[in-house]
């Protein structure tokens, strides 16, 4: 396939065709149908760069007030669930508070230079208590969208933009002003 670079618009370029597997680890579905439709118009859209799946997992079941070990308990069972669920050779992405920030244009370098050597990325979204210590030390990147909380449900949408954004800067179309 030939295109015509956005740094160079007067050189041709040939571009090689990688297939991107994307895989979307989450805790918990999503209630709000208005949320569910925005997270299956992103999935759509990013299908157009990569194979796209969304693997939803069942959050561990807490009391009303839990105490600290039943919540440590409860991300233990998670983290088991999400390491089976990583494929093999998987550039992993987990999304933490003490991840790093990057803008729209630094995140996409990172993705762009990723997809170099992995043809896998997964994405990590843990519980509303986060993830464990063994997802992260897991991960082979950690990131954060903002410093600000989000409700769960919300964040799954704001991160498929994120990268269905990042994919739009590496391929030069107008999607990112």
């Amino acid at each position: 396939m030939q295109f015509r670079s956005p740094l160079f618009p007067y050189c041709l370029t040939f571009e090689v065709t990688k297939l991107i597997n994307l895989k979307f680890i989450v805790l918990g579905n999503i209630k709000e149908s208005f949320l569910r439709d925005a997270a299956a118009e992103y999935i759509k859209r990013l299908s157009a760069f990569a194979k796209v799946e969304l693997c939803e997992l069942k959050e561990a079941r807490l009391p009303d007030n839990p105490s600290q070990s039943h919540i440590d308990a409860a991300l233990e069972d998670e983290a088991a669930r999400i390491l089976a669920a990583i494929p093999p050779r998987s550039h992993v992405v987990a999304l933490a508070v003490e991840g790093k920030q990057m803008s729209s244009e630094d995140f996409a370098a990172h993705i762009e230079n990723v997809t170099q050597t992995a043809s896998n990325i997964c994405f990590i979204i843990g519980s509303s208590h986060g993830l464990s210590d063994k997802v992260k030390r897991a991960a082979d990147y950690k990131l954060s969208l903002s410093k600000m909380t989000f409700p769960h449900q919300l964040f799954r949408v704001m991160l498929l933009e994120s990268v269905y954004r990042a994919f739009n800067i590496i391929k030069g179309t107008k999607y990112h002003k």
